[in-house]
Formats: structure tokens, C-alpha cells, sequence
């Protein structure tokens, strides 16, 4: 058995993270083909998807293309729009005017020159997103990230998407049935068949009876049928460190087919948490995520009725509210046996920086590039697959958590327990440490794939006031005209890109209308 060539991957659950990881895997593999790997997902037509992902990463742009799916379906079957960043209202001091930018552009000259000690020099005159990129500018005005000209998935702004997550998951369906060679199982799993040394040999359905694999992904969602149920491997609970259990989602409509799409996510801090808000063509994703340990869910909808009231008055009591619950943290090990755990059944943080899709991005990357060949170097594969992401939820978790400690906010309880050390990750502690005395740079982080750069590190640090003390001593890099000509070709970059972008919805209706260029 350990020489059985993996040749058969059978999927459980659909969903976004089920059809997202089969796509990956039976494009690379062939799997409409005799010689390639088959891929089946099977998939309860009694278990709903939670569908609230609304949120990518850039690299949803190369997995779309690597799937074979054309920028222009996806955008007009999905109801997807342009995402440039995030914006953080009211995370600092809970003023009006409080506000930041996590843009998707690096730093102007990063590759270069770490600009943050130059821009300090001037920190009152300008916001450090806007010194050193031109993308929150483009936010700010709701532009798209490059003309109808720009060919499918190029840009001018790096960007995202944002987009509707339950059409999402049917679109993906529709193209690995069509177009990929998935086999679609819809069934319950009521049994799973193991080999004698632990493994799983088959899952038994109610309709289709015993469905065998070499090699089965476990994307039930909350579920997590087979790592969970079947496998027992313990759930790590991340609540001392991210409070949010618990979130309310609403669609929100415009005022009219007119109304500004926004080019970012904007993030809004409330008393108890803060309130997502995704503009798609069509409609607004609003939901609030809050601590259910620091406020009420009745008082959580009233937080979030206010919110909606501000743009579309009285309506905001008619809309419906479906409430999410939420277990922060994530799996001890995700590869176990000859099953993985991908999506919700690995685990689940909160929706912040759109880290849960990205997450089943690489997982299904490196499930699909890394393939055992065979059983008996599965458990080597396997050990990578669980090193890589214990490393990365953890520097996930670090991140988010950034977002919190920084606050100034004494307003609430909730956010004065957030800034306690006892709630801080020990390298986190350690960074916040070494980022008083210079700031993040390349060498800050030991991966070359981080999901979050050391740019990313900056935009949030220095959008939220953290000041890092300037060297006294002269160094070769302190090249104060290289940072003088890197902040005035940003400043030229805004001004011409400010000029010639159109708006998100101007862009998105002429997709729609004309499509875009194939590359």
C-alpha cells in the first residue's frame, strides 16, 4: 500500500473552499484527462455554506488564470468588484476623522530603501500611506485599479477582488464540472472506511454507497467531518488572543444603479469590535464582528443598524440580519494521515485582512505542487504541508492581533482588554520590541512566501501613530536623495494615476458591457 501511486482525491464539501481547491488540483493534474489525477467533491445538499468570504488577496488573480477562467466571467458572473486595500476608521482614537490605509501597492522604491525613517521627518504634513503609495488617493476617490484597456488580471494598482460569495462557489462549480473534469458527488457521507494502519479507505454515502481515494480533503466547513469527527485532531481555541465570536451580516442596497462602488474594504471600529463594509455591483456586504464576552448580540444589531442608517436612513430596520457564530483558532495539525484540512475545517480567525481565503489559496498551492507521488512519501509531504501553515496561522495571528494593540481607545472595556500583554502573542511582544528601534524591513521575516510582507507591517504600524526612534549613528542606507526622489515619483505616480483611472463602477459596466482584452 505504501507504493499505491496517489491517483484518486476525493473532496468533501463545496463551498468556495471545496471548488476553489478541486479547481487548482485538476487543472494542474489533468484531471479531465485518462493520464491525470481523477478529483471528486462531494458535497450535502442539506449543509448551506456560510458565504460571507466577500474578501480576497491579490493572488486570487493568478489562481483564477493558473483554473483558466477568463477576468471577464469571473467579474460578471460572480458580482465581483476591484479591491485596492483597506481602510481603518475609527481603530485609533474612535474620532470621526480617525482613519488609515492598508494599501495592495508596496512602498514606493521598497525593493531599494525602507522610506519609513525619511517620512518621519515629515510624519505631521502627510499620512505614510499616501508618502510613500498612491493607492489610498485612488481609494479615497473610488477608482479603479486600471483602465478597460488593461488586459485580464494586469493592472496598473495591484488589487483583489471583492465579490459575492455564494455566486463565487456556483460559478467555480459550474467551470471544474465543464471545463476540468471534477466529478460532483451530491450526497451525505454517512460512514468513513479505514485501512488498518489508520487511513481512510472510503466515505459511504446515503445515495452512491462506498466512494474510495488515495489522498481525501476535508473541506466541510465548521463540520470538519474527517479531521474532526473522524480524526480527533484538537481544535486550538485562539479567544485569549482575538475576542471576536460572533458576527451579524446584512446585504445593504444603494440608493441607486448610480451610487460609488467602494476600491477597498473600509473596516470601522465600534465599541465591542468593528463592521466590515464590501461594495459590490449590485449591493453592500455590511456585517459586524464583535466579543460577545463585551457586548450583547441585541446591542451588537443596534451598533450595526446605526452604522447602515448613516447611508440609507429608515431602511436599515427592514433589512434582514443573519447572525454567524464564530470559534477563533485553528487545527493542531491540518495533515493527518491521508487527509488534509482545508478552509473552515482547518480553522477560522475572523474575516480581517480577507486572511481566510488566502489561507485555502495556498493550501490547495501547495497540496497541488507538492502531490505525493505516492503513499509512502505522503508523511514527508505532510510534514511540510503542517510546518509551513503552523507558521503561518501563527504569523496571521500576530498580525491581526497588530491591529489592536496599537489603539488609543480607553473608550470601552473591550479595547482596553485588547492592548493586555497577557493577550499578546510572545513574538509579537518580541517584533513590537525590535520595532521601536528600527522599523520592519526584509530580513524581519524568515518566509520568501509571508502572507503579510513587512510592507504590510508598516502600513498598519505607522497608519496607527507607532514611532520608532531614529539611529544616531550614520549608515551607508540613511541615502536621504534616493528617499527624496522615491517620495517625489509617488507624488508624480498619484497625480497622473488620479488623472486617468476611471471610477470602479465606470470600469465595472463597461466589463460587463465589453468585456476585457485577453492577455
Amino acid at each position: 500500500m505504501l507504493d499505491n501511486e496517489i491517483r484518486k482525491i476525493v473532496i468533501v464539501g463545496g463551498g468556495t473552499a471545496g471548488w476553489l481547491t478541486a479547481g487548482v488540483i485538476a487543472a494542474e493534474h489533468m484531471a479531465n484527462s485518462e493520464q491525470g489525477v481523477a478529483v471528486t467533491l462531494i458535497e450535502s445538499p442539506d449543509v448551506k455554506p456560510v458565504g460571507v468570504g466577500e474578501g480576497t488577496w491579490p493572488t486570487m488573480r493568478g489562481t483564477l488564470r493558473k483554473m483558466g477562467v477568463t477576468e471577464t466571467d469571473f467579474i460578471r458572473c460572480c458580482d465581483a468588484t476591484f479591491k485596492q486595500g483597506a481602510k481603518f476608521a475609527k481603530w485609533v482614537t474612535g474620532a470621526d476623522d480617525d482613519a488609515y490605509y492598508h494599501p495592495l501597492v508596496l512602498p514606493q522604491g521598497y525593493e531599494q530603501i525602507n522610506l519609513v525613517p525619511f517620512w518621519q521627518q515629515q510624519a505631521s504634513n502627510i499620512p505614510f500611506a499616501d508618502a510613500v503609495s498612491f493607492q489610498g488617493q485612488i481609494c479615497e476617490r473610488n477608482l479603479a485599479p486600471k483602465q478597460n484597456t488593461t488586459p485580464e488580471f494586469a493592472h496598473v494598482a495591484n488589487y483583489a477582488y471583492h465579490l459575492d460569495a455564494g455566486k463565487f462557489a456556483a460559478f467555480l462549480q459550474q467551470h471544474c464540472i465543464e471545463k476540468l473534469g471534477v466529478k460532483h458527488v451530491l450526497d451525505t457521507v454517512v460512514e468513513v472506511s479505514s485501512h488498518d494502519n489508520g487511513d481512510i479507505r472510503s466515505l459511504v454515502t446515503k445515495q452512491h454507497g462506498e466512494l474510495s481515494g488515495d489522498l481525501f480533503i476535508d473541506c466541510s466547513g465548521f463540520h470538519a467531518l474527517l479531521i474532526g469527527k473522524h480524526y480527533q485532531i484538537p481544535f486550538i481555541n485562539k479567544k485569549d488572543i482575538l475576542f471576536n465570536d460572533a458576527a451579524l451580516a446584512v446585504h445593504v442596497p444603494y440608493l441607486d444603479e448610480h451610487s460609488p462602488i467602494a476600491s477597498h474594504t473600509i473596516s470601522t471600529g465600534q465599541s465591542a469590535g468593528w463592521i466590515w463594509d464590501i461594495g459590490l455591483p449590485s449591493r453592500r456586504g455590511v456585517g459586524h464582528v464583535y466579543s460577545s464576552a463585551h457586548i450583547s448580540d441585541e446591542q451588537a444589531e443596534v451598533e450595526l443598524r446605526q452604522y447602515i442608517r448613516d447611508s440609507v436612513g429608515d431602511k436599515a430596520e427592514e433589512l434582514s440580519v443573519r447572525k454567524i457564530p464564530i470559534v477563533p483558532g485553528h487545527r493542531e495539525t491540518f495533515w493527518h494521515k491521508n487527509c488534509v484540512a482545508v478552509g473552515l475545517s482547518a480553522g477560522f480567525l475572523e474575516p480581517l485582512e480577507a486572511s481566510a481565503l488566502v489561507l485555502v489559496e495556498l493550501s490547495a498551492a501547495m497540496i497541488s505542487e507538492q502531490l505525493p507521488a505516492n503513499r509512502k512519501v505522503m508523511d514527508i509531504v505532510a510534514k511540510r504541508f503542517n510546518d509551513k501553515f503552523r507558521y503561518r496561522w501563527d504569523r496571521i495571528i500576530d498580525f491581526l492581533k497588530l491591529h489592536y494593540i496599537l489603539t488609543q481607545r480607553k473608550d470601552t472595556q473591550y479595547w482596553i482588554d485588547n492592548c493586555h500583554i497577557d493577550t499578546i502573542p510572545d513574538a509579537l511582544t518580541e517584533l513590537m520590541e525590535l520595532w521601536q528601534h528600527h522599523s520592519p524591513w526584509h530580513s524581519d521575516f524568515t518566509q520568501v512566501d509571508e502572507v503579510f510582507p513587512s510592507a504590510s507591517y508598516q502600513y498598519v504600524l505607522y497608519g496607527m501613530g507607532f514611532k520608532t526612534q531614529q539611529a544616531k549613528t550614520e549608515r551607508r542606507s540613511n541615502n536621504q536623495q534616493l528617499a527624496l526622489e522615491s517620495f517625489r515619483q509617488n507624488q508624480q505616480m498619484t497625480e497622473k494615476l488620479l488623472r486617468g483611472l476611471p471610477t470602479n463602477r465606470e470600469l465595472i459596466n463597461k466589463i460587463q458591457q465589453y468585456g476585457l482584452q485577453r492577455i
